[in-house]
């Protein structure tokens, strides 16, 4: 029996090599599909991954391309809106005028809509007169390619261009000066608060009579208040006569909080029209809350004297 197992598990010393080969092959084998499974893992891995970042990517792209898609649309709505506002226009006829007597049918023929045609009556009945043909560019509504149009045909006599009688007032107006009497006046060196006086305090102020103080009061009321002295000039008095008798104070200008201000509020302000203020509510629906103005200085509808005008009465809260 021994002998046979001796016999039986007896072995060369060539297939002693044999079989210490096929052991070592068989672990190199088992060895390497392991690696190769976890090699064949890391892979599928590193597939997912990428495609992982090929979809965030394409979504990414996508969003892109919906966004600009919007602003494009949104750009071409603009475009659509400009285009019918100024098809509004008649056919225009193109003739001198003086805008201090033309009537409404001139406005018309010049190419000028019925509501700017009315502006600019409004504006004479309230004693507004044009001494230069730059003054005509003052017109609310009106754009600077329609001023560039009509300036060539703007007569203005010279009986016009100088003050009938002296007066703050560079314009026409009716004789207050018995009204003035009436009043004590303030001595020279006083000085008026011009966001806070009243119309009795204003007429107090030599040159001032009930007139004037009511156009003042008037337009700081349209306005919200005065920042500096000179934008009296935009109703047509003669601010350096009176830079001795006012001091300014910004703190009492009332400003317009633009997050939530509508178009029709903004719109109202002397310095806002109608697409200066859709341009802020659209900026102010896609981007969230404005911080500031600096984004609308790439705007078409906004110039840098617009931004730096109306900076003043916008609140940020």
């Amino acid at each position: 029996m021994r002998k046979w197992f001796n016999d039986f598990f007896y072995y060369s010393r060539l297939e002693r090599r044999g079989i210490l080969m096929l052991m070592a092959i068989s672990l190199l084998i088992v060895l390497g599909g392991e690696f190769y499974v976890r090699l064949r893992a890391k892979q599928e891995d590193n597939t997912a991954d990428s495609l992982r970042n090929r979809q965030m990517k394409a979504e990414y792209l996508a969003f892109s391309a919906s966004v600009r898609k919007i602003e494009k649309e949104e750009r071409d709505r603009y475009q659509s809106n400009y285009t019918k506002w100024r098809n509004e226009y008649i056919s225009p006829v193109f003739a001198p005028f003086n805008p201090n007597t033309a009537d409404s049918a001139t406005f018309r023929r010049l190419g000028l809509p019925a509501w700017m045609a009315r502006n600019i009556l409004r504006y004479r009945e309230k004693g507004g007169v044009f001494r230069k043909a730059e003054d005509f560019r003052k017109i609310y509504g009106l754009t600077e390619e329609q001023y560039a149009v009509l300036l060539p045909y703007i007569r203005i006599p010279e009986t016009d261009t100088v003050a009938r009688h002296p007066s703050l007032f560079l314009a026409k107006q009716r004789d207050d000066s018995l009204q003035q009497a009436k009043l004590q006046k303030y001595l020279p060196g006083t000085l008026v608060e011009l966001n806070r006086a009243d119309t009795t305090e204003l007429k107090k102020i030599p040159g001032i009579g009930s007139g004037i103080a009511r156009l003042i009061c008037g337009y700081r009321q349209r306005l919200g208040g005065f920042y500096r002295i000179n934008q009296l000039e935009e109703i047509n008095l003669d601010y350096r006569q009176l830079t001795g008798w006012f001091r300014i104070d910004t703190s009492a200008i009332r400003r317009i909080p633009v997050n939530h201000a509508s178009v029709d509020r903004l719109r109202h302000h002397p310095y806002l029209n109608f697409y200066q203020a859709k341009v802020l509510v659209e900026h102010r629906r896609k981007h969230g809350p404005l911080k500031n103005l600096k984004p609308f200085a790439l705007y078409e509808e906004f110039t840098r004297e617009d931004l730096e005008r109306i900076e003043h009465y916008l609140s940020f809260d």
